[in-house]
């Protein structure tokens, strides 16, 4: 992807961003398209806030990743619904192609992923993510695959269950494709029917078998909730990765 590349020294802004598309993701959470005039574009892994105004002028604003890179005024986000969040079922629920809404970016220059440039040979990527974390990573995975990248690249996934997969049509079809994702899958309350993986949450071995060896020198890009990226993170220290080699997001209530 040839934007990647040039967008390293854009610069954030509000947005007024206009709702072209909604759908259900997950039973939780939707993915809304957005027409964001004079966007600049974002680098794979960046993040957006975006901001409501109640009528009273009361105001909320989060933090939300991109799951889109790259040049152009599409931006895609894909938003978890939180039953005691203030600004995510109004997101998942009721937002409608058409509604405007303002956001705020891109932000974020650490947790990105740039492909190599011509010639160069890149270090392997690892993705890490726990549930609505695998975001940003899609939106890695979808500019490795764009590039034509031959840096190898791995996904640990974990969910709930087969439903709660975010962006499964797009991860098959990475897996599939000339620049292969690798995808390891992690259900922690029901596998499908023919799953032969053991159903619970990722553990320390699990993780050792399943992530890039320590001896490859792999970037590691970590997502999730708080108590998942510190476990995580922790657990690829032990296991001989470089804590710079570590890059970490997490996300809280919204």
């Amino acid at each position: 992807m040839s934007g990647v590349q040039q967008l390293q020294t854009t610069r954030t802004g509000w947005h007024v961003a206009e709702v072209a598309e909604t759908r259900r993701e997950t039973p939780t959470a939707a993915r809304i398209s957005l027409d964001v005039a004079g966007w600049p574009g974002n680098l794979p892994g960046q993040h957006l806030d975006v901001r409501l105004t109640a009528p009273d002028g009361y105001t909320a604003t989060r933090s939300y990743s991109i799951a889109s890179s790259g040049d152009g005024e599409r931006v895609v986000l894909a938003v978890d619904r939180l039953p005691d969040g203030e600004v995510s079922p109004f997101l998942v629920d009721e937002v409608r192609p058409g509604d405007r809404l303002e956001v705020h970016g891109p932000l974020g220059a650490f947790f990105v992923w740039r492909p190599p440039v011509a010639g160069a040979v890149g270090r392997p990527v690892q993705l890490i993510a726990g549930g609505s974390g695998v975001v940003p990573l899609v939106a890695m995975a979808r500019a490795h695959a764009d590039a034509g990248d031959p840096t190898p690249f791995k996904l640990l996934y974990s969910v709930r269950t087969p439903d709660d997969v975010f962006f499964a049509a797009e991860l098959e079809a990475a897996r599939r494709g000339p620049a292969r994702l690798e995808v390891d899958l992690v259900y922690t309350r029901r596998a499908p029917a023919d799953s032969t993986s053991t159903v619970g949450r990722i553990t320390r071995d699990r993780l050792a078998t399943a992530v890039i060896d320590a001896g490859a020198a792999p970037i590691v890009y970590v997502c999730g909730s708080t108590g998942f990226v510190e476990r995580v993170a922790g657990w690829l220290i032990e296991l001989g990765h470089r804590q710079t080699a570590i890059r970490t997001e997490r996300y809280g209530g919204t």
